[in-house]
């Protein structure tokens, strides 16, 4: 390819829900001089990378999906997903967008040229440039395993769920499944039917409640054809049905009893024996974690072939794992189901903006952003799913759809002030996350007694968004270019703000 077809205004980084979503919004204002850059094979982020058995989105179907290209084949309320990486790729193919797509491409460093005013790319496809970059790395695209001793002695097969090794046979193994969280519920009652034995090592249980999935009917899906106002109202029930939740999570804990009682009704219904109910129950605030929606979960660990161990990994053996209280146990399979790096997001060590400094370096191990959204000191760079933006309760589709709104209107605002050039200001950054913080303080998340992904290294909460979504989206329904320093073309560095009305409110 010519050198001069290797600029773009826009380069995006990563083809899930995010990236996706800001091509189609730029295509549909008539941009289309972007380039999307995805590592994997396909399009799809997390619904593309994540093909472990049972794999299954906990937020309904018409409410994770975009609300500009609603799909009313949805097979059930809850989508497996086969059927949300088949969505995404028919998204991108009837939104005319796989010609601005880069397959199989990863973008391996983004660096900011403060003399030339563009982001260099570095990637496997060679170099490109970008006068304004999106990243859309996705919270849940980087798995992280435990730095474990032994470990890489362990004669067995070892595979993090998010790299479900589908070529090692599982049935007659003796396996051990490491970690209770959202894909360990998922996938541990796919496979014990099949194993020889399971030891699933819990450290903390999670809060799980009964699983509302059900096949939808074909009748179902002929009026969401025929009558499309059906589904949007269908979306905005699920919706504000889900943010009924707020009011419990963010201000009065006691409104959560009923959520409480659902739960352990759920433990006492589906787990008889005494000593296994009393290790699958949690002593911290429902809530505190992300709840976990299964039917199939407790039946899984009481099952003759399964073990529930009440403690974390301590130490790997040739034959088999020791876990933290000394405990060995003879396996030749061991499952990682321990998560994603999302509070020390990877792609924040390949991001260097004014003066060469990392993303990673300029955050100290506590992730912040304005709005979720701009980091102060890296010019002309939006964050999708950035510092918190996270929801424990709704989708995170629809805050998305909201950042790329913001994303939209920034551009906007960019081409009729004739700007080159776009920064936060270090001030409105930092008023606008000790304003969070400060609510957050008093939420369950922080205050319920356990220790989740939502928290930093550091102890700060910058992962979710401590409000209704509502209101997340109400802030960031028009880019406030007052909280921004821009740069006409032509200016020099030392660049003067278009306006300076303050930092506007969080």
């Amino acid at each position: 390819m010519p050198a001069a077809e290797r600029h773009v205004r826009v380069g995006i980084l990563g083809a899930g829900f995010g990236g996706l979503g800001t091509a189609i919004r730029l295509t549909q204002s008539g941009e289309r001089d972007f380039l999307v850059f995805e590592r994997d094979a396909e399009v799809g982020g997390t619904w593309w990378a994540n093909t472990y058995p049972g794999c299954q989105c906990d937020i309904p179907s018409h409410l994770y999906s975009f609300s500009f290209a609603p799909n009313p084949e949805w097979t059930r309320t809850y989508s497996k997903q086969p059927e949300l990486r088949d969505y995404l790729r028919a998204t991108a193919t009837r939104f005319g967008l796989y010609d601005r797509i880069r397959l199989g491409c990863e973008v391996r460093a983004a660096d900011w040229d403060e003399d030339a005013g563009i982001w260099r790319l570095d990637t496997t496809d060679g170099p490109f440039t970008a006068d304004v970059v999106v990243a859309a790395p996705g919270p849940l695209s980087a798995p992280t395993i435990p730095d474990v001793p032994g470990l890489e002695e362990f004669a067995g097969t070892v595979f993090h769920t998010a790299r479900w090794n589908h070529d090692h046979d599982l049935r007659g193994r003796r396996v051990a499944v490491i970690g209770t969280g959202a894909s360990a519920i998922q996938a541990v009652p796919e496979i014990q039917p099949l194993v020889a034995h399971l030891d699933v090592l819990q450290r903390t249980p999670p809060w799980v409640i009964p699983h509302r999935d059900r096949p939808i009917t074909a009748a179902e899906r002929f009026l969401y054809r025929h009558v499309p106002a059906l589904q949007r109202a269908v979306r905005g029930m699920t919706y504000a049905s889900r943010e009924l939740l707020i009011p419990g999570l963010v201000y009065r804990p006691q409104l959560l009893r009923a959520l409480d009682r659902l739960a352990r009704r759920h433990i006492a219904h589906q787990v008889p024996d005494p000593e296994l109910r009393a290790l699958v129950t949690p002593d911290y605030t429902i809530g505190c974690k992300r709840i976990l929606p299964s039917n199939k979960w407790y039946p899984a660990l009481a099952a003759d072939n399964v073990d529930l161990v009440p403690h974390g990994l301590a130490a790997v053996r040739p034959d088999g794992i020791v876990d933290a209280a000394g405990g060995f146990h003879a396996v030749d399979t061991i499952i990682f189901a321990t998560g994603f790096h999302v509070t020390d997001i990877p792609l924040a060590d390949r991001v260097r903006g004014i003066g060469g400094q990392t993303m990673a370096e300029a955050w100290h191990g506590s992730p912040q952003a304005f709005r979720g959204t701009a980091v102060a000191g890296f010019p002309n760079l939006f964050f999708l799913v950035g510092p918190n933006t996270g929801t424990g309760h709704n989708s995170i589709v629809y805050m998305i759809e909201s950042q790329v709104q913001y994303v939209l209107d920034a551009l906007r605002t960019m081409r009729e002030q004739g700007a080159a050039r776009i920064e936060v200001r270090p001030e409105a950054q930092q008023a606008y996350n000790n304003r969070l913080q400060a609510r957050l303080g008093h939420t369950v998340w922080n205050t319920g007694g356990c220790a989740s992904w939502y928290i930093d290294r550091t102890g700060k909460n910058t992962t979710i968004w401590p409000d209704f979504t509502f209101r997340f989206r109400q802030a960031l329904r028009a880019f406030d270019p007052a909280a921004y320093t821009l740069t006409p073309k032509g200016s020099a560095a030392s660049a003067t703000a278009v306006a300076s009305a303050g930092p506007a409110g969080a």
